[in-house]
């Protein structure tokens, strides 16, 4: 009987935390889709202009620093690989579509979760612990159009942007550190970017960005909407802790939807 419950119980560990992902993941798919129905209600673009500004605006600057350096280790390390095999002309190539099918949406992406994402958990997640949410609902002010649709309106129209501005400096940063430091040639650099990134890559970097936004605004408004539910902890320790779970939680879902995406679009 020992052995038997020494081996039941690593599988019953299992199935329970498999099936409370599934719960969490089912209940995040209908949280999704009800914001997604009130994105068109009335009276809602002031409040997702003010939200591109939060999530966006204030994020350029990050996107900018990240994209350059990223983009110029990129091209510095690639050139020293392809100069070694005499291949140092296809640079231009591998840092741009290195950029547009892989780094751009998924480097902007975890940039956006880390400064906008956290803030969304805890913003949402303070008003739920001091019972705001709770206000709006006496007031017959439904929380999901007031605060979610907005935010994942936002997201849904600065991803794309953000991710396009990373693509196009990061390809810049490369040849700064390619060409401009290292000497090769700019020419062909540039030309091999026009001839090898095509719309098909656009499309999965515009893809991959929209699906990493519903990831990122759907998991950050979540974890800060249900704070109060989180059995770890209550009070300001509720919205740590959802703060810190939206952030894990969404960047381990970009990964994932990252090679999803990738293995579909090949």
């Amino acid at each position: 009987m020992a052995y038997l419950k020494a081996i039941a119980t690593p599988l019953i560990t299992l199935g329970s935390v498999s099936l409370g992902v599934l719960r969490e993941m089912g209940a995040m798919s209908i949280f999704l889709l009800i914001a997604l129905r009130k994105i068109f209600f009335r009276k809602q673009l002031r409040k997702i202009f003010i939200q591109i500004r939060l999530i966006g605006a204030d994020s350029l600057f990050l996107i900018l620093i990240i994209s350059t350096f990223t983009g110029m280790v990129l091209g510095l390390q690639s050139y020293f690989v392809l100069r070694s095999l005499g291949s140092d002309g296809v640079l231009g190539t591998l840092v741009s579509l290195s950029l547009v099918r892989e780094l751009g949406p998924v480097l902007s992406a975890i940039m956006i979760t880390g400064r906008a994402g956290s803030a969304m958990a805890a913003e949402i997640g303070v008003m739920r612990i001091s019972e705001q949410l709770d206000a709006l609902e006496v007031m017959d002010i439904d929380p999901m159009s007031f605060l979610i649709a907005p935010r994942l309106a936002a997201c849904l129209i600065i991803f794309p942007l953000m991710t396009a501005i990373f693509d196009i400096v990061g390809i810049l940063g490369g040849f700064i550190a390619g060409t401009v430091i290292m000497d090769s040639n700019s020419g062909i650099y540039f030309f091999r970017v026009q001839s090898h990134v095509g719309m098909d890559d656009v499309l999965m970097s515009l893809i991959k960005s929209i699906a990493f936004a519903l990831i990122v605004g759907t998991v950050s408004c979540y974890k800060g909407f249900f704070a109060h539910l989180r059995e770890d902890g209550a009070g300001p320790a509720a919205v740590n802790n959802a703060t810190t779970s939206a952030v894990v939680s969404s960047c381990i879902l970009i990964l994932m939807f990252d090679y999803v995406i990738t293995s579909l679009m090949k």
